[in-house]
């Protein structure tokens, strides 16, 4: 989540490692595309059994959010009156393993399988997305311009897929569109100096508290935007703020990062500068850079193509199972994909009320029944 640090218990090596190794043991073919460092995404491929099949790519990520503040014991997975309890049991670890079951009984149970599975198990999904762009690159970039780590991921995918479904927590539902984001850092710049003479330096604070006040007006007339649009309205939020090294001393720097969700058909710089613009004309002659976006997506538009909502859709009906099409407040890998031209749906067990929370967790019983689902969009 963009924080300094480093070590075995942080980024998604061990998982990576876990998901590499049921892969190997199970002779499916995958590969290892490196991202950044430390952190690798994971692609695998289950063939189909007829021929001229169509490749459908299911995508969950690796990572999770913080445990700060967990009241419970976030990676000591309990399993308690049928639910799993843990950080990313519900976001987004029970999608993952329904997607792994999925492959595990299409693989074994003998029935015909109608399509390709490209399984991508994707790296920094809840930061900046760079899992998933780069595993759009394998389709978007010629192979001629890939590194040989990307070219083999390039290879084994095989294509362009006709499709994706990302997990999320949906509660069995689709997701068919969603907002987008851009998220940046700001810094308010001043003047050091002790503050027996605060005169004679320049408080960073000042204009960085009517900068925040130009962000909350703004948040609040957003919210009257785009009435009735499925999504939601867009919104602003000032996520985090650091200044001042000490209480005796005038603070020259304070730096903020803002989130403004957009909904499909809005402009991420559009919004951007319009956030920008409004804190100038607060600010005055106050010294304010904008640091480039480390996550910018315009959202998951509604879908042309049905055909897959319309399969998982049958799939889920073929299990007992009213799967709604949704719109989502929240963004996901999809938006990513389907971007760069995959027609993409959100599809998973749990509750996205649960995901984030002190003591997350997602019933069992989901997991099993989107793995059918999911094994039966194919087979």
């Amino acid at each position: 989540m963009g924080r300094d640090v480093s070590g075995p218990d942080y980024l998604e090596g061990r998982v990576t490692d876990y998901l590499v190794q049921r892969f190997m043991a199970a002779g499916l073919p995958s590969v290892r595309q490196p991202v950044s460092p430390g952190r690798d995404n994971v692609v695998v491929r289950l063939e189909a059994t007829v021929p001229n099949a169509p490749t459908i790519l299911w995508d969950a990520h690796q990572d999770t959010v913080p445990a700060d503040g967990m009241s419970i014991e976030p990676f000591t997975p309990v399993v308690r009156d049928g639910r799993l309890y843990g950080r990313g049991s519900c976001d987004v670890k029970g999608g993952m393993a329904a997607m792994l079951v999925a492959i595990d009984r299409l693989r074994t149970s003998g029935r015909p399988r109608l399509a390709n599975v490209v399984f991508t198990a994707t790296v920094n999904e809840e930061f900046g997305f760079s899992g998933a762009k780069a595993i759009a690159r394998l389709w978007t970039t010629p192979a001629a311009e890939l590194a040989p780590p990307d070219l083999a991921a390039h290879d084994l995918l095989g294509g362009t897929p006709t499709a994706a479904i990302v997990a999320e927590p949906t509660e069995l539902d689709i997701v068919t569109q969603h907002k987008g984001a851009v998220r940046w850092r700001m810094r308010v710049h001043g003047v050091a100096c002790h503050s027996a003479f605060p005169e004679q330096g320049d408080n960073a604070i000042y204009p960085a508290g009517r900068a925040i006040g130009a962000i909350e007006s703004l948040a609040r007339e957003l919210l009257t935007r785009h009435p009735g649009h499925p999504c939601g309205p867009p919104t602003l939020n000032l996520g985090t703020i650091h200044g001042g090294p000490g209480v005796n001393l005038v603070p020259d720097l304070v730096v903020l990062e803002l989130d403004r969700r957009v909904v499909p058909g809005e402009s991420p710089e559009a919004a951007r500068n319009e956030v920008i613009e409004r804190i100038a004309a607060a600010c005055g002659g106050a010294r304010i850079e904008h640091d480039a976006p480390f996550l910018e997506s315009a959202g998951l538009p509604a879908m042309a193509d049905r055909t897959w909502f319309d399969r998982l859709t049958a799939a889920a009906q073929g299990k007992g199972v009213a799967s709604r099409q949704i719109a989502a407040r929240y963004g996901t890998n999809a938006s990513v994909l389907s971007a760069a031209g995959v027609p993409s749906l959100v599809f998973g067990p749990g509750a996205i009320g649960q995901a984030h929370t002190a003591d997350e967790w997602i019933e069992l019983a989901q997991v099993d029944t989107a793995a059918d689902i999911l094994a039966a969009t194919v087979s």
